[in-house]
């Protein structure tokens, strides 16, 4: 037994602490090179708060995206669900065409099917690139949480519906008294899973025109013109899309051992 203990010990810790060797390498290879006195790291600091601002234009349109991609799958995944086939067919085809197409063809698909503006009475109302970018991403969201959502009322014991039914209970009351509350528990950890994957995806917000993190640092690394700060502004934007979206990851472990046996 103490041999086994000796062995597995060394092998778990660097799964356990991967992120933190991550970042310490990242922080070494950064002070190794980039030294505050170097231009590169003037450069760097010069232009941090139009990356922070840029990053923050990714957060929104994250937010925005899993916002309207849960309301609409929650919608999509209830239709699937359905007992009558003229409800359920129309959503298993969302669900397969969104779920399976690329995000990339999605984002061209809506920024250019989408106009500039809207007309609403006299006025004329923009419909800047972000929002299309934010709809683009919330249709493969939506298909994705009607899939998750799907997946834990199928993952309920088919038991609990035949005792609820044995007490007269009708299928709304059974759905949502006893089924949806533990939906909802076995859906979190991968709807964070899902959201730190459309974080990620944002970055290709800059491919249509939007002016995210990626953009800005293009337009840094144009202005500056110098390799070592191409390579540390890259660098920094790693560790800020890894730095925001690796805590959701540990959440999501903690919350999926959490209710295991729900």
């Amino acid at each position: 037994m103490a041999i086994e203990s000796s062995v597995s010990a060394p092998l778990a810790w660097p799964r356990r602490h991967v992120g933190k060797l991550l970042l310490l390498a990242g922080a070494v290879l950064f002070l190794l090179y980039f030294a505050p006195q170097s231009p590169v790291f003037k450069a760097l600091l010069q232009w941090s708060p139009a990356l922070a601002v840029g990053f923050g234009q990714n957060i929104l349109i994250s937010l925005v995206a899993i916002g309207l991609g849960s309301v609409l799958g929650l919608l999509v995944g209830a239709l699937a669900v359905s007992p009558l086939r003229l409800l359920r067919l129309p959503a298993q085809i969302w669900v397969q065409i969104f779920r399976n197409a690329p995000w990339l063809v999605l984002i061209y698909f809506t920024t250019y099917v989408f106009p500039f503006e809207i007309k609403l009475g006299s006025t004329y109302v923009s419909f800047p690139d972000w929002v299309k970018v934010t709809i683009g991403l919330a249709l493969p969201a939506s298909a994705n949480v009607a899939e998750i959502f799907r997946g834990a009322i199928a993952s309920i014991p088919s038991t609990q519906w035949e005792a609820a039914r044995s007490l007269a209970f009708t299928r709304g009351q059974i759905f949502r008294s006893i089924i949806l509350p533990q939906c909802f528990k076995r859906m979190l950890p991968p709807w964070m899973n899902l959201y730190a994957v459309i974080t990620m995806g944002t970055a290709l917000a800059s491919l249509v025109g939007v002016h995210d993190v990626i953009d800005t640092a293009q337009i840094a690394s144009n202005t500056v013109n110098m390799t070592g700060f191409t390579v540390v502004i890259y660098l920094s934007l790693l560790v800020l899309f890894f730095a925001y979206c690796y805590p959701i990851s540990r959440l999501t472990q903690r919350l999926e051992r959490r209710y295991a046996f729900y």
